[in-house]
């Protein structure tokens, strides 16, 4: 009767530990992938390695990045106006019924006497683009980004666009501004958002959402 006993516990006994075993080896697997999902190497369209903290990207990554105006808080509380009394060869930019103008690479709207130096608005066309610009190809789109703001080639014209969420430039114009959304800091340049980042050890930075003007 023992004889019988042994032989039916003892490989019951040796099945249970192996169960055991098994299970605590995946449980340790899991936790180590875990681990390390919070600093990911990946390809950026296809030929640049870089290494990315996601924790920063739950501030503005929702409705496809846009930001509602409300939600940004600046670090300087006015950003400089720039105007002069005259624009000598402007040229003359309509958009949604108003006038703009353009000259020497920068955009001015009129008001009071004086011209006033602004961020173009989406939908600005010009004919020639300004002399500084860099080709940036980012999914199905070629862009021509100059000064800041960026531009696509539709009829023999450019149009000023957002950019789509990814697109990374090299470096930002010198008048961009610190911005503060849900205790995150992020770097703002005409309602476009960029996150700063490494591209095989080199500073670069990627739009990560636009602000909505309320």
């Amino acid at each position: 009767m023992k004889t019988l006993i042994k032989a039916y516990i003892l490989p019951v006994l040796l099945v249970m530990a192996f169960s055991t075993a098994s299970a605590q080896n995946r449980r340790s697997t899991t936790n180590g992938t875990t681990r390390t999902e919070s600093n990911i190497s990946r390809t950026t369209n296809g030929n640049s390695s870089r290494t990315e903290n996601n924790t920063n990207r739950t501030a503005v990554n929702t409705n496809n990045g846009r930001v509602s105006s409300s939600k940004v808080t600046y670090k300087t509380d006015k950003k400089k106006v720039v105007s002069v009394r005259n624009v000598s060869n402007k040229t003359e930019v309509k958009h949604n019924g108003q006038s703009y103008y353009y000259d020497n690479d920068k955009y001015y709207t009129h008001s009071g006497g004086r011209y006033i130096v602004i961020a173009p608005k989406v939908g600005f066309r010009v004919k020639k683009l300004p002399t500084d610009y860099r080709r940036i190809s980012y999914g199905n789109y070629n862009y021509y980004n100059a000064n800041g703001i960026f531009y696509i080639h539709i009829n023999n014209e450019y149009e000023v666009v957002d950019p789509e969420v990814g697109t990374i430039v090299s470096e930002l114009p010198n008048d961009y501004e610190k911005v503060v959304i849900d205790g995150f800091t992020y770097y703002e340049y005409a309602n476009i958002l960029y996150e700063k980042i490494q591209i095989n050890g080199t500073r670069a930075y990627e739009v990560v959402g636009i602000i909505e003007m309320n």
